[in-house]
């Protein structure tokens, strides 16, 4: 099991993160329910808020994602 030296993160941001990763370039707009979590992750710098107002995954979060999120479903036998 790797230990993290990034600040944990909760499952719902995890979730946002996941979501975030989904939309790419699209992004993800303000006003939906995981705002709050896409507010904390670009704050971790692992999203960023464009000028249009939505928010995408950095390079960072694609990276915490492969680590945290991929890696874990591939443990774990789930579907990417």
């Amino acid at each position: 099991m790797p230990v993290w030296k990034e600040p944990y993160l909760e499952t719902c941001c995890r979730s946002a993160l996941r979501r975030l990763h989904l939309a790419a370039e699209t992004g993800r707009p303000h006003g939906l329910r995981d705002e709050p979590c896409l507010k904390r992750l670009t704050g971790m710098r692992l999203a960023r808020e464009g000028d249009d107002e939505r928010f995408r995954i950095t390079q960072d979060g694609e990276a915490r994602h492969e680590a945290e999120i991929l890696s874990m479903a591939r443990r774990h036998s789930f579907r990417r």
